[in-house]
């Protein structure tokens, strides 16, 4: 387990580094937090580590947004906020994202909890201030 607390969003690359380190060889990342404390922030940031030139938005209504990495390899953005049911992921498809080898990066987890691989990265995020946070890679 790792904990990086940061005072800016100029210290974000520092997380996305050591989350995409932490991955050793996992592709599902859990990020749990408030509304509000950083989750799609960090995501973007860890997709400018990985090379993206996309645009990273909250795919709240769509439920899932597709990315590229720089070596175009596709990631899965989840935001299952406004899931009310687990089987509603299952009408989703979740199962060919999670086990398709390809990163998903999942906001919002504890909706659909018992989806989530036990092997999957959890990254909590903690609001210590305007724009301190705590985050701990587990």
């Amino acid at each position: 387990m790792k904990t990086i607390s940061i005072d800016s969003l100029s210290e974000l690359p520092e997380v996305a580094d050591a989350v995409v380190g932490a991955l050793e060889g996992r592709t599902v990342v859990a990020f749990c937090g408030a509304m509000g404390a950083g989750k799609t922030t960090l995501i973007s940031a860890i997709m400018e580590r990985l090379g993206s030139h996309d645009t990273v938005t909250s795919p709240t209504f769509a439920i899932v947004n597709q990315y590229r990495t720089g070596e175009q390899r596709p990631v899965y953005h989840f935001d299952f906020y406004r899931i009310d049911s687990v089987a509603e992921a299952f009408d989703l498809g979740y199962e060919e994202y999670f086990y398709s080898g390809d990163l998903c990066l999942v906001e919002w987890p504890e909706k659909v909890e018992p989806l989530i691989p036990d092997e999957a990265l959890v990254v909590r995020i903690e609001v210590l201030g305007e724009s301190e946070r705590r985050f701990t890679i587990d």
